[in-house]
């Protein structure tokens, strides 16, 4: 395992009621003026803005909206957040939604304390942002993990680039399973997908030794895939989707990543692809991760080969290593979820992803 130094900022409030036992609290310690930052909406048709809003009237805050916050969200979206932040003197950001919500909020909360644009801070003066408007998220769709780090993917338009900027950390992050079960099918595999892919793409980093991170990795990726086949199999398992959205925490909080040198190749092709198509991040990831991996195996085939076995359960008897490549990318590519045939027809029986 390589040498590190680990520290961790966000405090996490996980659980059913997690905004109404802690939110309060929470806005004790801010300023009056409060930008609620949102999606498309979704979350007034499902109650969840109502009950915030209450909250934070509650409080006492003045609360500036910021709403229509796209998927894939765009450098001029960030930079109307700034401009409001800084026209309504904010003291504090509530990012309510998912990793798209989430991200453009960590670069909105940078840009508004800054004179200079920030791309060009990041990528031409090679410098990061040190001043913040704090913040606090509010997860109602998993599987970024964008409430656990600063970093941010942002697609830039005008350069045709969808690219990390670095941005503030959440002083807490609130993880209510209910919030999340609105969430349309297609967005809660997308984004468990986006959660499995964040965790193989640090297992196949290095070193690629037997690690303690790594035998954690793997635990998660089984839970990952074992909650996939729940949820497909009764899309309101509450318990199940505890599990996917802790899971999407646990790949994205720096625990996975301790001691190794990560390896996210498919995230960086994925991230490109989407900036031409706009397509769902999720989705892209399952496209292009069998074609990465199979070229990937001639270099890595004992880490695949140990994937298979302590992941997908591949018995490993009489089989060399080549072979338990090929058994786990058979497994994971068309839907064969080992020990779990209800899965496997639950899966095929869906519109695939």
């Amino acid at each position: 395992m390589n040498s590190f130094t680990y520290s961790y900022p966000v405090k996490v409030y996980f659980g059913e009621k997690a905004a109404a036992k802690n939110l309060a609290a929470e806005l004790a310690n801010i300023g009056p003026n409060v930008m609620l930052a949102y999606g498309g909406g979704s979350i007034k048709k499902n109650g969840i803005y109502d009950e915030l809003l209450g909250i934070l009237k509650d409080a006492g805050k003045t609360v500036t909206e910021f709403a229509g916050i796209m998927s894939n969200p765009t450098y001029a979206k960030v930079q109307e957040g700034a401009a409001l932040a800084k026209e309504k003197n904010i003291d504090f950001i509530l990012a309510v939604g998912g990793g798209s919500v989430i991200d453009c909020c960590k670069i909105v909360s940078a840009q508004a304390k800054l004179y200079k644009d920030i791309w060009e801070l990041e990528y031409t003066d090679h410098k990061q942002p040190a001043e913040f408007i704090p913040m606090g998220a509010v997860v109602t769709a998993f599987g970024t993990g964008a409430e656990m780090n600063n970093g941010a993917v942002i697609t830039n338009e005008e350069k045709m680039l969808k690219s990390a900027l670095w941005g503030a950390f959440y002083s807490f992050a609130i993880l209510d399973p209910a919030y999340t079960m609105t969430m349309p099918m297609k967005q809660v595999i997308s984004g468990a997908f986006d959660s499995l892919s964040h965790s193989m793409e640090t297992y196949m980093g290095f070193p690629r030794e037997v690690n303690l991170s790594d035998e954690i990795n793997e635990a998660t990726q089984r839970n990952i895939i074992r909650n996939i086949c729940a949820t497909l199999k009764d899309p309101q398992d509450i318990q199940a989707r505890s599990e996917l959205i802790w899971a999407a925490g646990m790949a994205e909080n720096g625990i996975l990543k301790i001691g190794k040198a990560t390896d996210f190749q498919c995230h960086m092709l994925e991230h490109q692809l989407g900036a031409y198509t706009d397509c769902n991040h999720g989705q892209g990831l399952a496209v292009l991760h069998p074609v990465l991996y199979r070229h990937m195996m001639p270099e890595a085939n004992h880490q695949f080969a140990r994937l298979a076995v302590e992941v997908w359960g591949i018995e490993p008897a009489g089989k060399t290593e080549a072979d338990r490549f090929r058994r786990c990318s058979g497994r994971f590519y068309q839907g064969d979820r080992p020990a779990d045939h209800l899965c496997r027809d639950e899966y095929q029986g869906r519109n695939r992803l």
